[in-house]
């Protein structure tokens, strides 16, 4: 059985993960960030919700009828 030659792994490795690094450094280096992010106000982006427009009662079960 001839015996796996692991003496580049390194190397490989190594060089993968610094061209990973600059390739992720350039993806991120495109996007433009506002200078001064403004949080949103929560009132602005409130919804109703369908089951706050309408009266839902909600029966427990000690409440029904007996059987």
């Amino acid at each position: 059985m001839p015996q796996l030659d692991t003496s580049t792994w390194l190397v490989t490795i190594i060089s993968m993960i610094m061209t990973l690094f600059i390739v992720f450094q350039l993806k991120i280096s495109n996007y433009n960030y506002p200078w001064n992010p403004e949080p949103k106000s929560a009132t602005l982006l409130k919804q109703p919700n369908p089951w706050e427009k309408k009266w839902t009662k909600i029966y427990s079960p000690l409440s029904l009828p007996q059987q």
